[in-house]
């Protein structure tokens, strides 16, 4: 990985720098639950989010995507790698000195039913993250409330009713709203729009560009649906199976697709013209087990392109154009 890759290429600085992220999960079995085996999830990736932009991060289901996210949280601790906000590497904090930085680190999770106390008034909810980091006093913190409420398209009064009565697309509000209260440089949002109804979906994606754009918020999107991360990203980053197989600017991404996973990923997003038909990259076989990946890329299984060389060695992840990084044999 060059230095170049880390430190970015436009004006725009590096607000978070992940190298050589893994995370392995132990399985455990036998009458002692010895490790038997290891889940590589994440196994060495490496990307950097610029400040003030979106960082979609697309996949099939398994991949590693949410790993990834709630790693750079440290919801989940990292086997290895480096994890650097700001030029503070995450994972050297204990402590009170990683408490202060989550003030800087959020997450809008996938379910908001789940994620928010059934028992609790939103109100509640939202203010709890304030409480804990003990900033402002009681009147405050519900001043800070009703206006994350407010930046979010809901009313005052919604701060005393209980999760149940919301529907699923005001529940994930409530969820921004959670995640904006600490007034945070960088939000992980974790498939925040897939368990909505399409009309829903474009709502809550518009009011995350507004946030973004009114707050200064940088995120990182993590999606499985091509054409959401398309409206709403920056850059694109492709994984698969624990890996980072493609990387560049939104544009050129969906114009040029390098790597033969992303041409298959593009190949079924639906086209709105009935009269242009779109030809269909069907892959073989399954998504391999990450209990034991295949040699070599991870992808030659069930690439239709794949070269012998392909199950031997490993390609390297390279810039082959202008802010647009790959890693495929074929390529080089």
């Amino acid at each position: 990985m060059t230095q170049e890759f880390i430190m970015g290429k436009n004006g725009n600085r590096n607000l978070i720098e992940v190298k050589n992220l893994t995370k392995h999960f132990p399985v455990r079995g036998g009458l002692f639950q010895r490790v038997v085996a290891w889940v590589q999830a994440v196994d060495d990736v490496s990307f950097t989010v610029k400040e003030g932009e979106t960082l979609g991060l697309v996949g099939e289901s398994g991949c590693g995507k949410t790993t990834v996210g709630r790693s750079m949280l440290r919801l989940i601790e990292p086997t290895a790698g480096e994890i650097l906000f700001e030029d503070v590497n995450i994972l050297d904090l204990r402590g009170a000195e990683l408490k202060r930085m989550r003030r800087n680190l959020q997450i809008i999770f996938q379910d908001p039913y789940a994620s928010l106390d059934p028992r609790m008034p939103i109100g509640e909810s939202i203010g709890e993250g304030l409480r804990i980091h003990r900033i402002a006093n009681r009147k405050e913190r519900g001043d800070v409330v009703i206006q994350s409420l407010r930046s979010v398209g809901l009313e005052d009064y919604h701060s005393r009713r209980y999760p149940h009565e919301f529907s699923g697309g005001q529940r994930q509000r409530i969820g921004i709203a959670r995640a904006l209260a600490l007034k945070p440089k960088f939000i992980v949002c974790d498939e925040p729009v897939s368990a909505l109804d399409v009309s829903i979906q474009s709502q809550v994606l518009n009011i995350l560009n507004d946030l973004q754009k009114e707050f200064g918020l940088t995120y990182l999107f993590i999606a499985h649906n091509l054409s959401v991360v398309e409206h709403i990203s920056h850059r694109v980053a492709v994984m698969y199976l624990g890996k980072v197989v493609e990387l560049a600017n939104r544009d050129e991404l969906f114009r040029n697709p390098l790597h033969p996973y992303t041409q298959a990923l593009m190949s079924a997003i639906p086209v709105a013209d009935p009269n242009l038909k779109r030809e269909r990259i069907i892959l073989p076989g399954d998504v391999p087990s990450p209990l034991n990946p295949p040699t070599g890329c991870r992808f030659h299984p069930r690439c239709p392109v794949a070269l012998e060389h392909c199950a031997v060695e490993e390609p390297a992840f390279k810039e082959v154009s202008p802010d647009h990084w790959t890693a495929c044999w074929r390529i080089e």
